[in-house]
């Protein structure tokens, strides 16, 4: 029996092409990754600004000493449902200017727990110098040097990453991909 090719408007129908996230799921360069992550704490400066403007607001704080504590679990809290919030949807603002997206380590955008829980574990950025400046009673420029420091280590452990993830994405089972930025169809 021959069977014959379909004809009509299916005949030459092309497959479904993947999401972008998937076709691009290449690890974009460290040097990228570190530019937008730089970038993203310069965006976190107004973040940063409006929360602190809000606390001192409601809490009638008039030194900025006072409640220094519950500015900063404030802040930690607004800065989780930023990222949570962004993250869930893909991209952050500086992560859409650098083409990078935010996925599960099948190439799925991630859930809003799968972003909580990265939101936790990218801490480990700043957790570890802070420790270490709080446990030694280091002055505030020694700490910075400290955190400076640990910041290149954890970027550049990336490179023993087999995938070229920062460890707190392979924690989370995440993954942080090159991505075409969206178009937009004109009429």
């Amino acid at each position: 029996m021959n069977a014959q090719p379909p004809s009509g408007p299916s005949a030459n129908a092309q497959p479904m092409a993947a999401p972008p996230a998937v076709q691009e799921g290449k690890t974009p360069p460290l040097k990228r990754r570190m530019a937008c992550w730089l970038y993203e704490g310069i965006l976190m400066f107004g973040v940063v600004f409006i929360a602190g403007y809000l606390y001192s607001s409601l809490t009638q704080t008039r030194n900025a000493l006072d409640n220094r504590h519950g500015l900063q679990a404030f802040l930690f809290v607004i800065f989780g449902i930023y990222f949570v919030w962004f993250w869930a949807k893909g991209q952050t603002l500086a992560m859409k200017t650098w083409n990078i997206r935010v996925v599960d380590i099948h190439g799925r955008p991630i859930s809003q727990t799968r972003a909580l829980l990265r939101y936790v574990l990218s801490w480990m950025w700043f957790l570890p110098p802070l420790a270490v400046s709080w446990g030694f009673h280091l002055g505030a420029g020694e700490a910075i040097v400290i955190l400076g420091g640990w910041i290149a280590v954890w970027a550049i452990l990336s490179r023993f990453h087999p995938d070229g993830q920062f460890w707190h994405d392979a924690l989370a089972r995440t993954r942080l991909i090159h991505s075409q930025p969206l178009t937009r169809n004109r009429k």
